[in-house]
Parts: C-alpha cells; sequence; structure tokens
C-alpha cells in the first residue's frame, strides 16, 4: 500500500530536504518525492519507507503520515473528517496521545478549541468502539496526531517520528542556544561540503556541526542511536525495521583528521569531544581551546569554513564585560575579518547568523546569502570566497570636483 507523507523541515532547507529524499529514495522502488512546500517536502511510499525516512534524513523535522484531507467551513467539519479515521487500525486504547495543530490564514477563531475537537473525535471514535479511550499525555505520548489547517482545507497526519528528528539521542549537553542539528545537517550540505574535503568550525560550541559531519564521514546514519514513534503502532513490523537497519555499512575510518574544531571556551571544547564520542565517533578531530580570531588554517589545503558565530552578550562571555555588547561584537569582526583575509586565501567561509550586519562588519563582499529560518529567527548563510587582496568591500570613491 502506498502512504502520502509529508516531511517538514526549517525553513529556507526545502530543496536541500528534496534532494536527501531522492537519494534516501535510491534506496527503495517505492518512495517518490513529489513536491516543495514552504517547510517541508511531499513525498510518498510505503509504510517502511517511514522506517526508512526516519533512519536517514538529517534535514526533516519529522516524517507525518497523511490519514485525510478535506475542506472545512468550521470546528465540526474538522471534528467529523477526525472522527472517519481509523485510528483503530494503528493504536489501540492503552496507547497515549498528543493533539498539536498549526495554521496558516485559518478563518477558526481558536486553534486550542480546535485542538481540543480533534482530540474529542479520536476519543469518541474508540470511546464508540470499546467503551474506552486513550488517555492524552503531552510530554511523552506514544502517538501523536498533527493538523494542519490553512485557509480551505484540514489535513490530519499520524506521527511516524515520535520525539522530533533533530533529537539524535546522542547529545548529553549543550551550550547556549545549541544549533539544531537538523539545521546544522542542512547547512553542511548547502555549503556543498562533502566527505573527504577539510572542514573547519572555529567557533564550534559544543560541535554540532562537526558531529553531523562525523556522522556522515563515517556513514552512521542520524536515527541510529534512538527510537521512533512507528516502532509503537499496531501491526509494526520488526523484521523489515532490523533489515532496513541493518543495510546500514559504515564508512572506512578517515586516516588523516579532514574535521576541525576550535572554540574559545575550554567548556565547550570538552563538551564537543563528549558529544563526538556519544555519536559514535572513532576517529580523531582534533580540536583546541582558541579565540577565533587568533585561528590559523588546520591545513595546508583550503577548505570550507562553516560556523555559527556568537552575537551579543555572547560575544563578550569572555571578553571586557565593561564594554557594551554592540562595541564588542564590532572589534571581534574587524580581527576576525583581517585573520580571514591573511589567513585563509582560497577557502570558502561560511556563516550562519541572525546578524544580518556581518559583511558590513567583516569589511567583505559576501558571494551568496541563502535565507533561513531558526525557529521563527530570521537567519542569513553569508558566503565568502578568500581570494587573496580581491574581496573587501569597495570603498566610496571620492567624486571628483
Amino acid at each position: 500500500m502506498t502512504y502520502s507523507y509529508f516531511c517538514p523541515c526549517p525553513r529556507g532547507l526545502e530543496a536541500a530536504l528534496a534532494e536527501e529524499i531522492n537519494e534516501i529514495a535510491q534506496g527503495s522502488r517505492t518512495l517518490k518525492v513529489h513536491n516543495q512546500v514552504p517547510g517541508g517536502v511531499h513525498c510518498s511510499g510505503s509504510l517502511a519507507d517511514s522506517y526508512r525516512l526516519n533512519l536517514h534524513s538529517r534535514i526533516a523535522s519529522r516524517v507525518l503520515l497523511r490519514m485525510a484531507q478535506r475542506a472545512y467551513a468550521n470546528e465540526n467539519d474538522i471534528y467529523d473528517l477526525t472522527l472517519e479515521q481509523p485510528w483503530e487500525e494503528w493504536f489501540g486504547v492503552d496507547h497515549t496521545i498528543r493533539v498539536d495543530l498549526t495554521a496558516i490564514k485559518s478563518p477558526l477563531k481558536s486553534l486550542e478549541f480546535t485542538t481540543l475537537k480533534i482530540k474529542d473525535a479520536v476519543c469518541d471514535r474508540f470511546r464508540d468502539l470499546y467503551q474506552e479511550r486513550p488517555s492524552v499525555n503531552t510530554r511523552t505520548p506514544d502517538m501523536r496526531i498533527v493538523g494542519f489547517l490553512d485557509a480551505r482545507n484540514y489535513t490530519v497526519y499520524l506521527d511516524t517520528s515520535g520525539e522530533a528528528l533533530f533529537k539524535r539521542g546522542w547529545r548529553q549537553e549543550t551550550g547556549d542556544a545549541p544549533l539544531r542539528e537538523n539545521l546544522a545537517a542542512g547547512l553542511l550540505r548547502v555549503s556543498g561540503w562533502t566527505p573527504g574535503t577539510i572542514l573547519f568550525d572555529p567557533m564550534c560550541g559544543s560541535g554540532t556541526i562537526l558531529v553531523e559531519a562525523a556522522q556522515i564521514l563515517a556513514g552512521i546514519p542520524p536515527g541510529a542511536n534512538r527510537s521512533f514513534g512507528f516502532e509503537k503502532f499496531l501491526g509494526f513490523k520488526a523484521a523489515e525495521w532490523q533489515a532496513i537497519k541493518a543495510e546500514v555499512k559504515p564508512n572506512a575510518l578517515p586516516r588523516t583528521p579532514t574535521l576541525f574544531g576550535s572554540d574559545i571556551s575550554g567548556d565547550m571544547v570538552v563538551m564537543t569531544r563528549n558529544n563526538l564520542s556519544n555519536a559514535g565517533i572513532q576517529f580523531d578531530v582534533p580540536l583546541k581551546q582558541i579565540e577565533a580570531q587568533e585561528v590559523k588554517p588546520p591545513s595546508g589545503i583550503p577548505g570550507i569554513m562553516l560556523t555559527n558565530p556568537p552575537y551579543g552578550e555572547r560575544i563578550g562571555v569572555r571578553g571586557d564585560s565593561s564594554q557594551p555588547a554592540d562595541e564588542l561584537t564590532t572589534a571581534f569582526y574587524n580581527a576576525f575579518s583581517t585573520t580571514l583575509k591573511q589567513r585563509f586565501p582560497g577557502w570558502k567561509v561560511f556563516l550562519f547568523t541572525a546578524d544580518l550586519s556581518v559583511p558590513k562588519l567583516l569589511r567583505l563582499k559576501e558571494a551568496r546569502k541563502t535565507p533561513f529560518f531558526n525557529g521563527a529567527l530570521e537567519c542569513r548563510l553569508f558566503r565568502f570566497d578568500m581570494v587573496a587582496g580581491f574581496n573587501r568591500r569597495p570603498e566610496a570613491t571620492p567624486k571628483p570636483s
């Protein structure tokens, strides 16, 4: 049987996710990508393809199985469509449930009331059939039911993932505002990094970018160390799931390092090392405690620098706290710019930041800027091609008098 799936992702990564799903589909005869929409990708395939997507997708936030879609005028239409679905074929009264609803341009007044109607419809379906109903558990539910409303249509999904897919199972500790794992994986893809290319993160924080790259290099799927919602479905085919996991073949370990990281904070360097270990990385990823302004290329071969620089107060954590944050930021980027120009010719430098003034602060002209959203926060991935002597922003030339 063929099912329709929707894979949400961080906004700005839809094309990268579609490309990734097409690669995953090479291991399946039934998985097909249909179209990208803002915030995700529609695809279809067998139930086993949902297992495959959950195991292998680094960029998707979830894999949602579409139960039904229909036009609606009011909350009762939403209740009726939800009530019609054969929920009892997927889970039982002993499973706990949670309902989430998102809406874009919906005319309905209260999303909370509509969410309640969806929950009531699921529970009423079970009560009508078995005189019992499943309990609600908002923290650790067995089953997640997801509703989506646009101006005219209501779509109801069953979540095959359980916990969001960016929760890989390796992260034990984080720094301030860590980059989500699926966003880091998307940035790696958009930057054009591939295994074997030199990668350097000079402000690595808790190491998210390096861990994602290291797992790709090692051939470790992002879902290798966690469980999924579909494992609790009625009729879950455990043998099929084991077979899909058994298809994974780890890559040979690299003989010389190609991934490098550093951070101003020794605690962050330790945290990165621990996270790499928890993620199953068994090869050397050299890490240093050093200020970003002081770094040197870790390799004689130019590569890709990809980093999520701190901004605002975070830049001043170890700086002179008597200076205002904006002065610290300006001083930091001035020094970092000099380092890039003098020491990193031939490198492609990617900075992911919510501070849209970064090129100006660096006094560099970006080769490309790609918009992204980190949650609700609008960000940019700025690319700078470090060609010795030619990448400065042009100075304003005085007009001849």
